[in-house]
């Protein structure tokens, strides 16, 4: 119950910076970039789909894949990701990432994630949800999702794109840019979380889809920010030096992994 009343907040206060229209300009904290810097959604993606649509057919297809999987090991993974409460990241990607994405553990990588969520999970897919405001498939189809906590909320803001999806596949692409070694299983991740959405019931397959899009393109649009980079290349070489292995505690050498002198 107390996780389900922190993913509530959390998601209230992602469709509340819609309302307020926040960006890098207003709240320097919690973006990178202004509204201007990423992709038109609307104009990027290919038009909602219309419900006497193949398109549409095949989202209530995955729809019915979806509820199939809920009593399951892979039922209750999807339930995690939909929590984006503080530790989101750890409970995600932290296994594929191959180590603990924590404020304690990786304080570098944490904060240029933490500080990219909005750009993905808001500015990126902002125009689009606001344009459409698709009902949500548990809406449309009247049932319950596996996430019965945050229904209220999601059922007041669009279902087109997807927000969860475009965070989960923008942090999987710099994860896996932070650890090229483990770019497969971070990858896989990174897919498997927005598949996560369709599971519980709080997405259409082409919202995901959708998701995927808008993710790589704030992505590229992350890559042309000096904040952004500045913070990445911290996030890098912390994660480098976390991988170091002294041979004797003391002893002077030059570390192969990551090229510092230790």
């Amino acid at each position: 119950m107390r996780r389900g009343i922190m993913l509530l907040t959390a998601v209230l206060t992602i469709t509340a910076s819609w309302v307020c229209a926040a960006d890098h300009s207003t709240n320097p904290d919690s973006y990178y970039l202004n509204a201007a810097d990423v992709a038109n959604s609307t104009a990027l993606l290919p038009v909602m789909p219309d419900t006497a649509s193949a398109r549409f057919a095949y989202d209530r297809e995955q729809y019915e894949w979806g509820k199939s999987l809920r009593d399951t090991p892979r039922g209750r993974q999807a339930v995690i990701d939909a929590d984006l409460s503080d530790g989101w990241l750890d409970r995600s990607f932290s296994e594929a990432f191959g180590a603990r994405i924590t404020k304690e553990e990786l304080p570098e990588v944490y904060k240029l994630l933490m500080t990219m969520m909005n750009d993905a999970g808001d500015l990126a897919v902002r125009d689009a949800k606001n344009h459409y405001m698709r009902v949500r498939p548990f809406v449309f189809f009247g049932e319950p999702t596996a996430t019965p906590w945050d229904e209220k909320a999601l059922a007041a803001n669009g279902s087109y794109p997807s927000g969860h999806t475009s965070i989960g596949w923008a942090t999987a692409l710099v994860l896996a840019e932070i650890n090229p070694a483990r770019i497969n299983e971070i990858l896989q991740r990174g897919f498997e979380y927005g598949q996560s959405r369709v599971i519980v019931g709080a997405h259409y397959q082409s919202d995901v889809d959708a998701g995927r899009v808008t993710g790589a393109g704030v992505v590229s649009a992350l890559h042309a920010n000096p904040g952004f980079l500045e913070q990445l290349a911290r996030a890098k070489a912390e994660f480098a030096a976390s991988q170091c292995v002294c041979p004797e505690e003391g002893e002077a050498h030059t570390c192969t992994h990551c090229g510092h002198d230790r």
